[in-house]
């Protein structure tokens, strides 16, 4: 590929790039053109940083991702999960605590998330939102661009230089200075995802390594001098030896730059099934780092739906019926608000789908109301605070929260009154129906996001929600799971492969119509029918939808066959 590098005897030749050759380090390959600012970034200096943690941890990552697979193997024969026997002493020993709360994060009663492009930086930093937190992992498609510009952007965010000019109108944005600024939290990437474009000692770098280590080695000092500090939330994690490994990662971390352990905070999102029976082991590993637990409701989803696909008693009904009052989802939230409060950490909530509909008052009234009744549950059930993703719904938030947490947080509400037990978790007994309406938006929702993923787009407004991989993750494996178990719509109609295929051409068809033929041949979607076809069959499964498509985003792998 022109402007790429070609790695010959571990000497760097490059293509219309920059030159590189002092960042030349024995084992360590760039496969990708490095510019202007990026190569501040990725100096020599940082990438001996990421080569330390990578030959330090890989091996248990990968250790921990092939006991992912066995694990998956034990639940398709059927075995249901439970509270772990061998860390019953770790869960009934009342007297140790998470790390004390660290400055910036005492109050988070309204989070707001988004991707790192530089506009959508300093928006979400003049939010009014307590803090923001800059994703690289379901908001982000992580193409090279992306990724490294989302530091550069993350950078200069906490040096207060940060500046946008919109190249279509002129509109200049950059940080207020009439008011507090949101605190930063970043989220890397998944344990499962790499990044193909750094290869250390031949093969690729962890993403989560990749994105956690630069942002720290760049930032660590600089956060801790403005008043707050390094802090995280970590995503996808399917048991507490995965958090471990996080907290082996900070320890060292910390030690190589002579930072104080304890100085990072990490806050765990719960969004798979296995992780919810493990939550304060997942706290204890990371006790003086932890910053507490978040619901992730709509990986949370998904997770139950991928790890049970085989098993007709988990089958569920139509996304819209799936919300966060059924009962496997409320004894998830009642469970994690007990557990972050009985050890001293914040309880979070997540994510309304809704954003604000312009052009439509009557519309953009109900989505309103729907967010604010979200809220309202989640405070009233004592969440210490909520996300939002969009600015103007920040608003929205507070009202809401405000009128009902006059203290920081509610960490004293311990929920005493709460008992859940590993059925209440694994209860799928859930009212609703799969419809043609319902299948036809998961086909939709499907498609569209693949198709502006495959452009690296990572957050996208669809049907007036805002979709992420998350949601595009629950479409298509609703479609796989109810055409494997020949489920049945509320008329009666068998889900098969050939009638999803039928729905999915219909829906491409629309589209083409809509575009017309020249702009929808500028398009993916061509690619996008491919791949989600290839996923909604009841055969062929990917274990994240992210990682089937990134080779597409490469330029650095050869591309799936579908």
């Amino acid at each position: 590929y022109p402007g790429f590098f070609l790695i010959f005897h571990e000497t760097l030749f490059c293509l219309n790039t920059s030159e590189m050759s002092s960042n030349s380090i024995p084992g360590v390959t760039v496969l990708a053109p490095v510019t202007g600012p990026q190569e501040q970034i990725l100096s020599r200096e940082a990438l001996e940083f990421l080569a330390k943690l990578h030959r330090a941890f890989n091996h248990t990552r990968k250790t921990l991702l092939q006991r992912r697979i066995l694990r998956q193997q034990e639940l398709d024969r059927g075995v249901l999960p439970d509270f772990l026997p061998e860390t019953a002493h770790i869960r009934e020993n009342d007297t140790w605590r998470g790390a004390s709360l660290a400055p910036g994060l005492v109050d988070r009663r309204v989070e707001i998330t988004g991707p790192v492009d530089r506009k959508m930086v300093i928006n979400a930093l003049n939010s009014g939102a307590y803090t923001y937190m800059a994703d690289f992992e379901d908001s982000n498609a992580p193409t090279w661009e992306n990724n490294l510009d989302g530091q550069v952007n993350l950078r200069d965010a906490n040096l207060r230089t940060i500046s946008y000019t919109n190249p279509g109108n002129g509109k200049k944005y950059s940080l207020r200075t009439d008011g507090k600024l949101a605190t930063l939290i970043v989220r890397p990437r998944g344990w499962h995802l790499n990044e193909a474009h750094v290869l250390i000692d031949g093969e690729p770098i962890s993403g989560s390594i990749f994105d956690f280590g630069l942002y720290f080695f760049h930032n660590a000092k600089r956060t801790i001098e403005i008043g707050i500090g390094p802090y995280f939330y970590l995503p996808k994690m399917e048991s507490h030896l995965e958090a471990r490994l996080w907290n082996d990662v900070f320890n060292v971390s910390q030690d190589l730059l002579n930072i104080p352990r304890g100085t990072i905070r990490a806050t765990v999102l719960i969004e798979t099934i296995l992780a919810a029976f493990e939550m304060d082991e997942i706290i204890y590993e990371l006790r003086e780092h932890s910053s507490g637990l978040n619901c992730g409701r709509w990986d949370y989803i998904f997770s139950v739906i991928k790890k049970f696909r085989h098993n007709p008693n988990f089958i569920l009904p139509n996304r819209a019926d799936v919300s966060m009052t059924v009962p496997f989802m409320d004894a998830y939230v009642r469970l994690l608000i007990k557990t972050c409060h009985r050890r001293g950490v914040h309880a979070m909530g997540g994510m309304a789908a809704q954003i604000p509909i312009k052009n439509d008052p009557n519309a953009n009234k109900i989505a309103l109301d729907k967010v604010r009744a979200d809220k309202l549950r989640e405070v009233k059930a004592g969440h210490d605070g909520t996300w939002v993703a969009h600015p103007d719904l920040v608003k929205v938030a507070l009202e809401v929260f405000n009128e009902n947490l006059k203290t920081p947080n509610q960490i004293y509400v311990r929920r005493d009154d709460v008992n859940v037990s590993a059925l209440d978790i694994l209860n799928m007994n859930v009212p609703g129906s799969i419809t043609e309406t319902g299948i036809r938006n998961n086909v939709s929702v499907g498609l569209t996001y693949i198709e502006s993923w495959l452009r690296g787009l990572g957050c996208v407004p669809i049907h007036n929600l805002m979709e992420d991989a998350a949601t595009a993750e629950i479409s298509r494996s609703q479609l796989w799971q109810w055409v494997k178990h020949r489920s049945r719509t509320a008329d009666g109609k068998t889900v098969t492969p050939e009638y999803l295929i039928k729905l999915l051409d219909e829906e491409v068809g629309k589209i083409e119509k809509q575009l017309g033929a020249q702009r929808f041949g500028q398009t993916k979607y061509t690619l996008a029918k491919r791949y989600l076809a290839s996923q909604i069959t009841g055969k062929e499964y990917a274990e994240f939808i992210t990682t089937l498509l990134y080779p597409e985003i490469t330029g650095v792998h050869q591309k799936a066959k579908i």
